[in-house]
């Protein structure tokens, strides 16, 4: 065993504590005490002259624009032509222009342009191609018609490094398919508290099996280190990600501070490091978070010390979206603070123009020394050249590419898949309904059950994994049509009814139902109850039940909840996870055949612990303390146990208050106020409907949307500016979601506003803080008598002014214009029907 896996774990039904450090521990690397390691690859003499050679031509622009990575909303080919980038990316929502939903050859087409524009040798230009990066972390997520996996949450159950092998083949085939050679995956943090919005993207909380797998899917996407196939044609590059405690946070927090000592951030966090060097991988991206209040891209006694000296790295090593702008001292747009601790790419989405003219001043004064932008550019030519990039030609070009439709989602590749959805399935419970005959009458119920989006999760398709419908997902089956398949052929008869009504009485039913899609920050939970406030889906669990239908319920999620009630209310508890594109899989394992044998039995063994109740963290239990259900527990059709009744206390009040929603079905959300202020400056907080300001110059009022009175109508008289806004109970943190592609979104409707409207949307950050955006113009612009959802970049209001770290008015509409508008709902989002600018034409505060 090697050093970064040398600590004393027993998982035999038991957990591990991470051991927070106390608040004044040091931040200070000791990288003698990491694992030592090298490259695997044997010495080439002949590339690493051609990378002197290529450096020795190579003017300090020419350095620079390597080092910088943009993103394809915000970069065009003629900028790569001129600035001479080293590298682009496309982000969750940044997609060819004009296709939001693009298949392979319009992903081939953009790559080509900016190839050519890389390699365009006019003026003297030194042609250096271009690398393309994606965030394929299931699959190939960005592209339509392709293979999905289960999320790696799924896959840490199957506790099958071959298949992730195998995972890792087909999406590399995918991605060259459509014309791009570098994925941003995988991921190998170990979330320890999975309140963390991102932990469906570790495969678990151990560490050895996150080590294990980190060398089996390198391997799939790379190839073998050594043989002709490695960086071949049909292999990518891949990025081990996010170094370092991303998964050990302090509460689970998204970028937040890993309160760690220094052998638990190598023992655990560290852990698929030292395995994903020695299987080849070529970049190691760096994380958003701090390790003990120190910013990752910052971090050079990590980042160098450890990574490149101790472990033997000698790849990339790349920044997050705009991560180095958190360093202290740094700003999105200059740091060479994150260069100089050892970080030889910075991803710079739509900074990236700013950022080079700043870092190349930097250079030429000697802020960042020559010797680190050197040895930063040799690291990015290497991996250029294992690659071939030099002498493969346009990426459309390549051999699977021009064949992309034979390769996207063939069926081979999809039987990968559907055998990744059936050894991911953990049965928590069964009191003999499984499996089910499928000649019988089977009801398929829930909001999951014909959902390919829902059973996907986020990074599919869009960045959140919303705003899609089914045909979205050519050549993708649904869970409801897996069933229904094989439910038909055997003979028997299914019925889809999503709110568990039905013709005739089933003699079983199936219950898809879980979480809606979300990645990153927009996951993160304050408790790991699941829905609190609604019980819908429980209510359906027991309505069959109570009619004397036999229920599995099938729960689709990216991490353990607390979900002892709805397992108490079926009969069969199945976790799902995200299973992906190929929702015919949980059929493959919950029916028998028409033979009456069973096919496929459960293999799945939990990755996470599940909580015995909301405020419980899996990784974090107490000694003594038990999970409801421990890491690698996991049914099978052999076990006959019974389950007994289990607790049914959450551990705290349930509130339906969720983090990002301000105002919904008409009303302020849970502490939240409705505050009305008047032109002549007084305000009052409207608690009832109708309610009117003493002056009469704004009014507000009750109307119906969906349900009874579920919206609410302002009016402004124009007698001078009023003033609606949403007041929080404590100054609310958005500073996160500004730096990523997130939305203030608005539910509303124009009844009347005129072409001239003064409208101003703000964000409040205290006395004498805001940021504004006016939008009468656009508003004026909408349909009017129509709702749409209106949604407006939180970086706006940033640009405006607004400290987004302590928003206290997280929306304020005013207006001097006579007008009617009305709203239903208001909150943080990635998706909207219309998409308002930050400075709209004719548009003044």
């Amino acid at each position: 065993m090697s050093r970064s896996m040398s600590v004393a774990l027993s998982f035999a039904g038991a957990l591990f504590a991470s051991a927070p450090a106390t608040a004044d521990e040091s931040a200070t690397v000791h990288p003698d005490q990491w694992p030592k390691g090298h490259s695997p690859l044997p010495a080439d003499p002949a590339l690493e002259a051609r990378v002197h050679a290529l450096l020795a031509r190579m003017s300090v622009e020419d350095k620079v624009g390597q080092m910088i990575q943009a993103d394809i909303k915000y970069v065009t080919p003629d900028d790569v032509r001129q600035y001479r980038l080293g590298s682009v990316l496309a982000g969750g929502n940044s997609k060819p222009p004009g296709q939001p939903f693009p298949v392979a050859s319009q992903w081939q087409a953009l790559s080509d342009a900016f190839y050519r524009a890389s390699m365009d040798t006019s003026n003297g230009r030194l042609a250096i191609p271009v690398l393309f990066g994606i965030d394929a972390v299931h699959g190939h997520n960005n592209l339509v018609g392709s293979t999905l996996f289960p999320q790696n949450v799924g896959l840490g159950a199957t506790r099958d490094p071959q298949l992730l092998h195998d995972i890792g083949e087909v999406t590399a085939q995918e991605l060259r398919a459509s014309g791009i050679s570098w994925t941003f995956a995988p991921t190998l943090t170990v979330p320890q508290d999975v309140r963390w919005g991102r932990s469906y993207e570790g495969y678990s909380q151990n560490p050895e099996l996150v080590a294990q797998y980190a060398a089996a899917v390198i391997g799939g996407l790379e190839g073998k280190p050594g043989t002709p196939t490695f960086l071949d044609a049909g292999h990518v590059i891949a990025t081990a990600k996010h170094f370092l405690g991303d998964g050990g946070t302090q509460g689970g927090k998204d970028q937040g501070d890993a309160r760690i000592s220094e052998a638990v951030l190598r023992d655990i966090h560290g852990a698929g490091y030292p395995p994903a060097i020695k299987a080849g991988v070529q970049v190691v991206m760096v994380s958003f978070s701090s390790w003990n209040g120190v910013k990752m891209a910052g971090n050079q006694g990590l980042i160098t010390g450890v990574l490149k000296e101790r472990m033997g790295f000698d790849g990339i090593v790349l920044g997050d979206w705009n991560a180095h702008g958190q360093v202290p001292g740094c700003t999105n747009e200059s740091c060479a603070a994150a260069y100089n601790a050892g970080l030889d790419m910075l991803e710079a989405p739509d900074s990236w123009k700013g950022l080079y003219k700043n870092t190349l001043a930097q250079v030429k004064a000697g802020v960042i020394p020559m010797s680190r932008i050197d040895d930063a550019v040799t690291r990015i030519l290497r991996v250029k050249l294992r690659l071939g990039m030099f002498e493969a030609g346009l990426p459309s070009a390549n051999a699977l590419a021009a064949r992309s439709a034979e390769v996207v989602g063939n069926p081979a590749h999809r039987a990968v898949a559907r055998r990744a959805v059936r050894e991911s399935l953990v049965l928590l419970k069964n009191q003999g309904v499984l499996p089910i005959d499928p000649r019988k009458r089977v009801l398929v119920a829930g909001d999951g059950a014909d959902n390919i989006s829902k059973q996907n999760g986020g990074w599919t398709l869009t960045w959140q994994g919303t705003g899609l419908t089914n045909e979205n997902f050519p050549g993708a089956t649904s869970i409801w049509g897996g069933l229904k398949a094989q439910v038909e052929a055997a003979g028997g008869s299914a019925e889809l009814s999503v709110d568990g009504d039905y013709k005739q009485k089933p003699d079983f039913a199936i219950v898809v139902f879980g979480e809606d899609p979300y990645a990153e920050f927009q996951g993160d939970l304050p408790n790991l109850a699941y829905r609190p406030g609604n019980d819908r889906d429980l209510d359906l669990l027991r309505k069959l039940r109570g009619q004397g239908v036999p229920v599995v319920a099938v729960f689709l999620t990216g991490r353990p909840l607390w979900m002892n009630r709805e397992i108490n209310a079926a009969d069969a508890f199945v976790v799902a996870w995200l299973p992906g594109s190929e929702g015919e899989g949980i059929a493959d394992v919950l029916l028998r055949t028409r033979e009456g044998h069973v096919a496929h039995d459960f293999r799945g063994k939990l990755a996470y612990a599940w909580p015995r109740n909301a405020l419980q963290i899996p990784g974090a239990i107490a000694k003594g303390d038990h999970p409801q259900f421990p890491y690698g527990f996991g049914l099978t059709y052999a076990d006959r146990r019974a389950t007994a009744a289990l607790p049914e206390d959450p551990g705290l009040v349930l509130s339906s208050a969720q983090a990002g929603v301000y105002f919904t079905r008409g009303k302020p959300a849970q502490d939240f106020a409705l505050r009305m202020t008047a032109a002549n400056g007084a305000s009052t907080n409207a608690t009832a409907t109708p309610v009117a300001t003493a002056d009469g110059s704004l009014k507000i009022g009750a109307l119906d949307y969906k349900a009874q009175e579920d919206a609410r109508s302002l009016t402004w008289s124009g007698n001078g500016v009023a003033n609606v806004a949403l007041v929080a109970p404590a100054p609310l943190d958005v500073d996160r979601e500004t730096n990523g592609d997130v939305l203030l979104v608005t539910t509303l409707k124009i009844d009347a506003v005129s072409a001239d409207d003064t409208s101003v949307i703000t964000m409040g950050c205290g006395p004498g803080c805001a940021g504004s955006v006016p939008v009468g113009h656009q508003l004026a612009a909408l349909p009017h008598g129509q709702w749409v959802r209106v949604g407006i970049p939180l970086k706006c209001f940033r640009e405006a002014g607004a400290t987004m770290s302590r928003i206290d008015q997280p929306f304020a509409w005013s207006s001097r214009s006579a007008g009617q508008v009305a709203i239903t709902d208001v909150s943080l989002g990635t998706v909207a029907d219309r998409t308002l600018t930050c400075t709209p034409h004719g548009d003044k505060p």
